[in-house]
């Protein structure tokens, strides 16, 4: 199995970046504003898993494009912005050194990408980056995965996958990629089929 992993794609939000309270708490401002209901925290973490725009849509807001931009101006605004979790400098390092792919397959939006994973410095590391502007289609479909892989040169097969939710354990079997599970940004765990279920980044390395 090791010997024929030669990418891996990574989620950002609940993968690489703990970005679940910078934007969660500026939701609820915009729909305690804008639709006048309170909706608590944890309502909310399942939004974790949409494109901002598909949130924003799925709650009912009138103006997809105002309302989006509005919450995205509130999420830069809040104090604790994205964090990297501990690990994943080492993790892409080692990668990197060992000649595994490096790609990037997230809902972000490029722009809400550069201001929150570009200050990182792991841009350096990888081969590839698929957004939200990148496909027509997002997970649970396996198209931007797909795209990954090709921008990598590498069959799906001879790919991983990780990531937090459902969404990316379904788009990474349709996509014919192994799927790790990110335990430490996922919600629940209890009906995942995931491949692996890593408990910490560090655990990325003992699948190569």
């Amino acid at each position: 199995m090791k010997n024929t992993i030669k990418g891996i794609l990574f989620d950002l939000d609940g993968t690489i970046l703990n970005t679940q309270k910078m934007n969660i708490i500026p939701l609820q401002k915009l729909i305690l504003e804008e639709l006048g209901k309170e909706i608590s925290y944890d309502n909310l973490i399942k939004y974790c898993a949409y494109p901002g725009k598909q949130t924003i849509k799925m709650l009912g807001f009138d103006n997809i494009e105002d309302s989006y931009d509005k919450w995205v101006k509130y999420v830069n605004e809040f104090e604790e912005g994205a964090v990297l979790y501990d690990g994943f400098n080492n993790v892409f390092k080692t990668l990197y050194e060992k000649g595994i792919k490096i790609g990037i397959v997230s809902s972000k939006m490029k722009k809400q990408y550069e201001i929150d994973f570009i200050p990182t410095k792991l841009d350096k590391y990888i081969n590839c980056a698929v957004l939200a502007e990148d496909t027509t289609l997002h997970k649970p479909n396996p198209e931007p995965l797909l795209l990954g892989a090709k921008l990598l040169s590498l069959n799906p097969e001879n790919v991983i996958y990780v990531g937090d939710t459902i969404a990316d354990e379904i788009a990474s079997k349709k996509a014919g990629m192994k799927f790790a599970l990110a335990s430490w940004g996922a919600i629940d765990i209890s009906k995942t089929t995931a491949d692996f279920i890593l408990n910490k980044p560090l655990d990325i390395l003992s699948i190569i």
